[in-house]
């Protein structure tokens, strides 16, 4: 028989996430979780992933070619496109940390037989398949932590919901979110664990880990280093362990990564978009700050704890001036005006909340009501403090100080989305069992199954989602999967001279530099062995600019920087929505020429094909 204690509280909720009930739910957990992994997994794979075997993303389609050279030789530090860009070729800021798992699924299918297509193609299967089953693991691990087994089952539901809506977790999806999400999971869910063991140091290490895979996450794990700080602060000696693992963990961690993906002509440069110097000394010194305080000053008290604390932050904060003061300001500040407004305010997961609500509100609710609703969540249940439930309390302001910095980050760039809505499934998975719960002791209470139904569904983005389609397209709109996973992914432009029947005609050319729309750059590296200008990402802001400059140039003009990056090819897509603004620009630009078939003598047509690109042949100067 249940017993009732004071404030209402269960004795099986109050030891649901405690030593008393552990054994039992770990042996529902992996076959529970082989029952979700299995029905999702299935789901996914009678959807269908299209006819192309890489996601519509352009950072899938780069992460393949980085592979790919990867595969043929390009060095574990050596970090540059060399095919991207003006000469010399283009530094990228990505990991290869996750292009080595990628490249070794590549390699194995390979070695089992299969062709290199054939290879890639399974190995972008698998991967995102991996990371929708690890996705699954971290949300029912914290599930389990927060309440026990039903509110793992959840959790388990939640995510597999959440799998099943998002693009990130399809075939195809090779880009660095869905690890990234998979990894800000595992980390909530070992923050919260109340027992003793190694869960703060394998925390530190995920930490350190979000770091060296991106700085789309740094947010998010500066807040869990405060979190962890904090705690300590409060709780002393008592919690001292925890924090000193943590703190430890993290400075080793973020050791091993910086010295296994930087190379050593690198140590000194401070980059502020992925691992370098800056990020690596800051974590380094917290770390390494947090536990020497924890081993040495958990005695000092409260006041003596916050003055040592706020010794620490100076000193992190000293050193981030000294090292690396421009990575307190916004990284792509720098950027040139042309590409802020050409570029960077067209790109869909870069939009702040105000452009996303103006060019989709249909699909606002889903990117940001899911996070909102979880923060209100985790206030109003902090505030609704029982003496004998202290630690879920702590729980509950812990996963609100994350889900406040990624909703942040989501207001600003609604790729902050993907973090909110997948971090909000721990405190609403534990909201819903204490609602069935009172549901089921109270089925006569009509309130309490109307409060349960209504938290479930508004817990699930995929339902806002559907709720914002139908009220601005109609029911019949909504009732698309397809309509309903890309209203989960940020505003997609229009694709245009991105497939490879667009670049047939295209490949048959000697190799040359071509300069084509920033959105088909990476889909010619895929296709081709040509090198190209232009492609979107802010560390080509020069390949980038240069081809702004020549459509907008007059033919006359743009001769000049046709020579000056060697171009040799002109690969024209009247369908590009970039090319569309520079012709409403620039009316006698090359581009507009272009458009209306003026070609200039300089330019020799291809024989045309039925593709999206019309290709240009430069005659040398």
């Amino acid at each position: 028989m249940t017993k009732t204690t004071r404030g209402g509280m269960t004795e099986a909720r109050k030891h649901a996430g405690t030593g008393a009930g552990q054994s039992g739910s770990w042996q529902r957990f992996f076959p529970s979780l082989m029952a979700y992994a299995v029905v999702v997994v299935a789901a996914i794979a009678v959807m269908g992933s299209g006819a192309d075997y890489v996601g519509p993303d352009n950072d899938d389609v780069m992460r393949l070619v980085e592979v790919r050279d990867f595969l043929a030789g390009q060095g574990w530090f050596d970090l540059k496109q060399y095919r991207l860009g003006l000469d010399g070729g283009t530094l990228m800021h990505w990991s290869r940390l996750v292009d080595l798992p990628i490249a070794g699924l590549v390699r194995l299918f390979q070695l089992a037989g299969e062709t290199q297509e054939r290879a890639e193609a399974l190995a972008l299967a698998v991967w995102p398949l991996l990371m929708a089953v690890l996705f699954m693991v971290a949300a029912g691990l914290g599930g389990r932590r927060l309440g026990g087994a039903a509110t793992m089952h959840i959790a388990f539901g939640l995510a597999a919901l959440s799998v099943f809506t998002s693009l990130k977790f399809h075939p195809g999806a090779i880009d660095h979110h869905n690890i990234q999400m998979v990894v800000m999971m595992f980390l909530a869910a070992s923050l919260v664990e109340r027992r003793e063991g190694p869960s703060h140091a394998i925390a530190g290490c995920l930490a350190a880990l979000a770091m060296a895979i991106g700085a789309e996450t740094l947010p998010l794990v500066a807040v869990a280093c405060a979190c962890v700080a904090v705690q300590w602060a409060v709780h002393g000696t008592a919690f001292s362990r925890k924090a000193g693992q943590f703190g430890l963990s993290l400075a080793i961690s973020i050791s091993l990564f910086f010295f296994a993906t930087v190379p050593p002509s690198a140590y000194r440069v401070v980059t502020c978009d992925n691992l370098s110097l800056g990020f690596y000394a800051l974590a380094a010194v917290g770390g390494g700050g947090l536990f020497l305080l924890a081993r040495f000053g958990g005695h000092a008290g409260v006041p003596g704890r916050l003055l040592l604390l706020g010794l620490l932050a100076l000193v992190v904060l000293g050193t981030a001036m000294v090292i690396a003061p421009e990575c307190l300001a916004n990284p792509l500040a720098g950027l040139d005006p042309m590409l802020q407004e050409l570029w960077l305010s067209k790109v869909s997961e870069a939009q702040p909340v105000l452009s996303q609500i103006r060019l989709a509100p249909e699909a606002a609710g889903g990117f940001y009501a899911v996070g909102l609703f979880a923060i209100a969540v985790c206030i109003f249940r902090a505030l609704d403090f029982r003496g004998e439930d202290a630690a879920r309390v702590e729980q509950h302001m812990l996963l609100g100080a994350l889900l406040v910095a990624a909703l942040a980050v989501a207001l600003i760039q609604v790729r902050g989305a993907y973090f909110s809505n997948a971090l909000a499934i721990l405190p609403l998975s534990l909201l819903i069992n204490d609602l069935r719960r009172t549901s089921h002791a109270e089925p006569e209470n009509m309130n309490a199954g109307f409060a349960y139904i209504v938290t479930v569904l508004a817990s699930v983005p995929v339902v806002w989602f559907f709720a914002g389609i139908v009220g601005a397209r109609g029911l019949e709109a909504s009732l698309s999967m397809n309509a309903l996973t890309q209203a989960a992914t940020p505003m997609q432009a229009e694709n245009g001279c991105r497939s490879e029947a667009d670049m047939a005609l295209l490949k048959r050319l000697p190799a040359r530099t071509v300069a084509a729309p920033s959105d088909s750059g990476a889909a010619i590296l895929r296709f081709t062995h040509h090198r190209v200008l232009s492609a979107p990402y802010h560390r080509n802001q020069a390949g980038m600019l240069t081809e702004l400059h020549i459509g907008l140039a007059t033919p006359a003009e743009a001769k000049a920087f046709l020579d000056g990056a060697n171009v040799a090819i002109i690969a024209f897509c009247p369908a590009d929505p970039q090319t569309r603004d520079l012709i409403r620009l620039k009316p006698d630009g090359l581009y507009a020429h272009l458009a209306r078939g003026d070609l200039p003598e300089y330019l020799r047509p291809v024989a045309a094909a039925m593709t999206g690109f019309q290709l240009y042949v430069v005659r040398p100067r």
